[in-house]
């Protein structure tokens, strides 16, 4: 009776963990946020065991079912795409529900796409906040507002269709002399970092069309 929360590999097959390979050939069910992405994760650690579907449309719906297979004894590993479970994916419900019902969960140590982007940035790391996607309509501006006030260093996602709409808000609420950090495609073999104020980084971007998935880290308020 224990749900695992597994990370996967963000990009490079490489960053699998021993420990996750080992969970999750020994679990009795998978919970995957897409079964054919993780299927070909699986087939390449050899892991054959059952999955199940598991995502933000049907996590509401299969919820009792899952709690009511984890105390009759079953373990479970929950993987999302890619990255760690619960950080901008599913997980926060299940987590939730297991320990309201005395189930254990144990989250493995494993790849999130923040840290590195983080780190690399060259901003100050010792106290952040991840905001992870902001709200697409609703409640954007109340937020930007909020967070143009914040101190510490933040950390958003982003795709890269909405990549430049986001940096002009950033430009209007925070400045466009702000200092910020662009990652993309971490882990992976076109990866970079750009650096730079939030001008810069526009027009750096207008420049050359976004492609991959983004970590954008952004200085906070100097006051």
């Amino acid at each position: 009776m224990k749900l695992y929360l597994v990370p996967t590999p963000i990009g490079n097959l490489d960053d699998m963990t021993f420990r996750a390979v080992k969970v999750l050939k020994e679990v009795d069910v998978i919970l995957a946020e897409d079964t054919r992405t993780s299927g070909k994760l699986l087939k390449h650690f050899e892991i054959s065991t059952p999955m199940r579907s598991f995502h933000m449309h049907n996590e509401h719906k299969m919820l009792d079912r899952i709690i009511e297979r984890l105390k009759s004894g079953e373990t479970m590993a929950l993987i999302s795409d890619a990255g760690t479970p619960a950080i901008s994916d599913p997980g926060f419900l299940i987590t939730r529900a297991c320990i309201e019902n005395d189930i254990e969960v144990d989250c493995l140590p494993g790849a999130t796409a923040f840290v590195p982007a983080l780190v690399n940035s060259g901003l100050p790391n010792d106290r952040f906040v991840f905001e992870g996607f902001l709200p697409v309509k609703k409640g954007r501006q109340t937020r930007l507002k909020f967070l143009a006030e914040e101190t510490r260093t933040m950390i958003f996602y982003e795709s890269p269709h909405k990549l430049l709409k986001t940096l002009g808000h950033f430009a209007e609420y925070f400045g466009d002399d702000r200092p910020i950090s662009v990652s993309r495609e971490i882990s992976k073999l076109y990866e970079e970092t750009i650096h730079g104020s939030v001008l810069d980084v526009i027009k750096h971007f207008e420049n050359k069309a976004p492609k991959g998935e983004f970590v954008i880290v952004v200085g906070g308020n100097p006051l």
